[in-house]
């Protein structure tokens, strides 16, 4: 069987990714982590397949996405990526880069309200 999550071969562009964050990738992860949403652990730079996510929670399959200036020209890729992890059950969010700089607590409501309605689903 062939492992789908967090592959081996892609640790080092997670790493990568971590270690190089962008502004507002900082700005969640500190409203992420340390189960700060409903007690949800979030993990940040997870391998699904060969694509990295940059928030991912297990427990409620929630994936979410900050779309910045490197996804500018790359709509096709990004829809193709996001249909093949939630063809694995994972849900999807997506934010951009000024959503989160300018109304964060907005984007933090709009997490914990889907993580919510995932508890609820089971």
């Amino acid at each position: 069987m062939t492992q789908i999550f967090n592959r081996k071969s892609e640790q080092e562009k997670r790493r990568k990714l971590r270690k190089n964050a962008t502004y507002p990738e900082k700005i969640l992860w500190e409203k992420l982590r340390k189960r700060r949403i409903n007690g949800i652990r979030f993990l940040r730079q997870y391998s699904v397949g060969k694509f990295v996510l940059d928030f991912y929670s297990p427990k409620v399959k929630l994936a979410i996405e900050i779309d910045g200036s490197s996804h500018i020209g790359k709509e096709e890729y990004d829809a193709f990526r996001q249909k093949f992890i939630e063809n694995l059950g994972i849900h999807f969010l997506r934010f951009g880069n000024q959503a989160v700089l300018n109304d964060t607590e907005f984007v933090v409501e709009r997490i914990r309200d889907r993580v919510e309605e995932l508890l609820r689903e089971g």
